[in-house]
């Protein structure tokens, strides 16, 4: 495939997750409006946020079974048409019943999306660049919690909630226009992205296991970070926004850092951001009292698992037991498992202990995670015909 066209079918890609990452998490910056004008509570929206990921965790493994012979570009443009059409449809909704449906509609497409769009994007390069495609990928997910979220909260209050839905709705069908012009048109099952290079059943699920523990490490600190910058850091509430946006860039220079280095060594770079966001979650925890290493400290760990959720995607393409995208769909519903057991472990630890255990939990899970993904190195070499799923 031609160079610029690779690279501009890449954008559109990384375009797709800039999209999903935004919508999914919009309803919390518009947390207030929408509760207003849907007349129900602020409890009530979260839920909407809530029940997105629950679809995404249990729908990813199944849909990517089902959609094993559509070929990519095809599957890609017709997930896209879905994502359009169901945020155009929550933006006109007047019942928070069709919002919840309409959501949950968009988490289907988000589900299949994910799993598919890792080899789709890989199979547009060379094997040996592999890690780099990933990561631009990821990084579109990074930036719309950079830049999407807050330019949908920022529209949303002053234009309406349902400004903002259109709006995603409206850059939705330029992407899938790309999508659908640039994307090469092939047989899901050709390629060198189909199925893994050095497939390993053991190594698999045990990058999966490191999965659900790390997310659930970083989503257990961060839930309530704004909580403890302000009442453990000491900064007004004003500044929590600076100190996510700090955060946030750390997260995207994370992605930059690991895509040079990760397709010389992945197990390497998995293991080092997870040390890395392990040692941050500790530091916090000890020194979370001044305001300058708490900052600092909470920018480390988004880089850190910024960068883990790269080194994920370009770990499952070596080590896929199977087809690539069934494995991608395992560890995209790991990832949620882990976001919806963080938010939970935190959640039930705030009222009793403070805000101070909430870090303390995130550490202890990293910590946990680095002792199984240090402990890779020490497993023999294991590869399998086994398969996550029956292939076609």
């Amino acid at each position: 495939m031609e160079h610029g066209r690779a690279m501009a079918a890449l954008t559109g890609l990384a375009g797709g997750t800039f999209l999903y990452t935004t919508v999914e998490a919009l309803p919390i910056g518009l947390l207030l409006p929408m509760a207003a004008d849907l007349a129900v509570t602020p409890s009530q929206v979260g839920m909407l946020v809530t029940t997105y990921g629950a679809v995404v965790m249990v729908a990813s493994v199944p849909l990517t079974a089902l959609a094993r012979r559509v070929p990519r570009r095809l599957l890609l443009s017709a997930l896209l048409a879905g994502f359009v059409v169901s945020t155009a449809i929550t933006a006109f909704a007047d019942t928070f019943a069709l919002v919840l449906a309409a959501r949950m509609a968009t988490a289907a497409t988000h589900a299949l999306f994910w799993a598919v769009v890792v080899p789709a994007a890989a199979e547009l390069f060379r094997p040996g660049l592999r890690g780099r495609v990933v990561a631009v990928v990821f990084a579109g997910g990074n930036l719309a919690l950079v830049l999407g979220l807050p330019a949908g909260t920022w529209l949303g209050e002053r234009a309406g909630w349902r400004a903002s839905f259109l709006a995603v709705a409206g850059i939705g069908a330029v992407v899938l226009v790309a999508v659908a012009t640039l994307l090469p048109s092939a047989p899901p099952e050709q390629g060198h992205a189909a199925r893994g290079a050095t497939p390993d059943l053991r190594r698999f699920w045990l990058l999966v296991a490191v999965a659900v523990l790390t997310t659930a490490a970083a989503i257990a600190a961060y839930t309530f970070v704004a909580v403890f910058v302000t009442e453990v850091s000491g900064f007004a509430a004003a500044s929590v926004g600076a100190i996510l946006l700090a955060r946030g860039i750390a997260s995207v220079l994370g992605i930059v850092a690991v895509a040079t280095l990760v397709d010389r060594g992945p197990w390497r770079v998995l293991i080092a951001t997870v040390a890395l966001q392990a040692v941050a979650l500790l530091g916090l925890s000890a020194l979370g009292r001044q305001p300058t290493a708490a900052v600092a400290l909470i920018a480390i760990a988004g880089l850190a698992f910024a960068a883990f959720t790269a080194a994920l995607g370009g770990l499952v393409l070596q080590i896929a037991p199977g087809r690539s995208d069934l494995a991608a769909a395992t560890l995209s519903a790991a990832v949620n498992v882990g976001i919806t057991g963080g938010a939970l472990a935190s959640g039930l630890a705030l009222p009793r202990h403070g805000v101070h255990s909430t870090v303390l939990i995130g550490a202890l899970l990293g910590l946990a995670a680095l002792t199984l993904a240090i402990g890779e190195r020490l497993m023999p070499s294991a590869p399998t015909r086994s398969r996550v799923s029956q292939s076609a």
